[in-house]
């Protein structure tokens, strides 16, 4: 299985193509607010940015707090599925993400990265990049503190 990653973010400039790509190929929207990486100023233009993702958890808090179902565990290496048709807009998944990595639109729809690497080749820069899961380090119990 495996696992996005941002590694290369120093690289970044802003030009949203990786969320631009993940909201038309995966949500089939057309803003990057209703994707599964969301880009960020980390305090300017010349400062950098920040890529918002699912680090994969395992155990998923969303999973955990998901009353129906709609976001679930992947059966191995973190991260979670979306099942957009059991979801009940209830935002319980994205108040349980220790990271801000679920986005909720104003219908409270979850957009969350689910590892598939859609974006990882419309990174201009080369910022981003799927691994296997075992070569990265599962989520540890301190990044699942409740805001």
């Amino acid at each position: 299985m495996k696992i996005h990653r941002a590694v290369r973010m120093e690289r970044c400039i802003g030009c949203h193509s990786c969320s631009l790509a993940c909201a038309r190929l995966v949500y089939k929207s057309l803003s990057w607010n209703t994707a599964g990486i969301r880009i960020r100023s980390t305090g300017g233009v010349s400062s950098g940015f920040q890529a918002i993702l699912c680090l994969a958890c395992d155990p998923a808090p969303c999973a955990a707090a998901c009353p129906t179902g709609a976001i679930s565990q992947r059966k191995s290496g973190g991260g979670v599925t979306l099942k957009k048709s059991l979801c009940i807009q209830c935002g319980k998944c994205a108040a349980a993400c220790p990271v801000d990595a679920i986005a909720l639109d104003v219908a409270q729809n979850p957009y969350v990265c689910i590892h598939c690497g859609q974006c990882v080749k419309y990174c201009p820069h080369d910022c981003l990049e799927l691994v296997e899961a075992e070569a990265v380090a599962p989520c540890l119990e301190s990044c699942h503190v409740a805001k």
